[in-house]
């Protein structure tokens, strides 16, 4: 199958989505759409890009017989974008967040199954080789049945642009992330969230900044967000610092290299180590999830990020940050449902 890519939203970020569609053989690049020209102007220059440029992606995707659209559009913009390809007949792979409010996800989610076209979400984090160590490590048993997991994430990063205008940029544009990381260790599904923001002082964003929140899966697990995105000193990994805690154990990781775990070994009657190590993938990031989308598409089964999976880490999101602004806690499931997910 030959795959004829429209490329909607031309920043810094689909610069990493043009260099993995143009290693692909059976993929070709047929136009660039973005509201400001000189955007795909720029990114058609850079990569030698012989392609129509756009400013509506209907017109981008009739002119060039496209069949997927990678949306690297904003997120206020992605239920047009997302929503349009859809309704045009092509598969969209899309950059985190799904969308920028709960009901729109759930509609572009029911318009993928109406379309019967796959929808797939960029969450590139469930491609570091590291992590996919811990839950290599994880799944041997090494620390019983899981009780509580703990995720800090302090980091300072200074993008300008949409992020620092957000209302909730930490929850909303980065904790998405750390949530579905959450979800792929335990392999549970939220339930309750009770969850505070708030903009300290030094801050350089609009909305809120910081963030600390406990979820409740369905399992009976514990998981705890602690997260900053104006911290100042001693960052975390972009993979947040991990504390999972079992019956038998706790296992840590750093974020990066280091994965270790302490346990009770009942044979000898004490505390025993066991380090993991990362998985290596072909890929990982962002070509490692565009990978999975591809091999999804082309063999006929649902992606490991597909909306009908992703909805829940969104859920986890919006439900985080309705708790923040109402001040109580909030039932998932109930959102879930409220908004038509069964």
């Amino acid at each position: 199958m030959n795959w004829r890519i429209v490329v909607a939203g031309c920043g810094q970020m689909s610069q990493k989505w043009v260099e993995y569609a143009l290693q692909r053989q059976n993929v070709e690049i047929v136009g660039l759409v973005d509201v400001n020209p000189e955007a795909s102007l720029h990114l058609a220059e850079t990569y030698h890009l012989k392609c129509g440029l756009y400013s509506d992606l209907r017109e981008a995707i009739r002119r060039g017989g496209a069949n997927i659209v990678m949306d690297v559009s904003t997120p206020a913009a992605r239920r047009n974008v997302a929503g349009t390809a859809l309704e045009a007949g092509c598969h969209v792979f899309s950059e985190k967040p799904m969308a920028a409010t709960m009901r729109e996800a759930v509609e572009l989610m029911n318009l993928s199954k109406l379309m019967k076209k796959t929808y797939a979400i960029m969450q590139n984090r469930r491609y570091d080789t590291n992590l996919r160590g811990v839950l290599q490590l994880l799944q041997t048993g090494v620390i019983g049945q899981m009780g509580m997991i703990n995720a800090d994430f302090f980091l300072g990063p200074r993008f300008g642009g949409f992020r620092e205008q957000m209302a909730s940029p930490l929850i909303l544009d980065m904790a998405i992330h750390t949530f579905d990381q959450a979800r792929l260790l335990t392999g549970a599904t939220p339930k309750t969230v009770t969850c505070q923001e708030w903009n300290p002082k030094g801050s350089w964003y609009n909305g809120n900044a910081n963030a600390v929140a406990t979820f409740e899966m369905d399992d009976g697990v514990r998981f705890c967000y602690r997260g900053s995105w104006c911290t100042q000193g001693f960052p975390t990994s972009w993979e947040s610092s991990w504390r999972l805690m079992g019956s038998q154990g706790t296992l840590l990781w750093d974020g990066a290299e280091h994965i270790e775990a302490e346990y009770m070994d009942v044979h000898k009657g004490s505390i025993q180590r066991r380090s993991g190590a990362a998985h290596p993938t072909v890929n990982e990031g962002h070509w490692g999830c565009l990978d999975e989308m591809f091999d999804a598409l082309e063999t006929g089964r649902e992606p490991e990020t597909d909306c009908s999976d992703n909805i829940y880490s969104m859920a986890m999101v919006f439900a985080a940050i309705q708790s923040s602004r109402t001040g109580q806690s909030v039932d998932i499931a109930r959102l879930l449902r409220e908004e038509g997910v069964r």
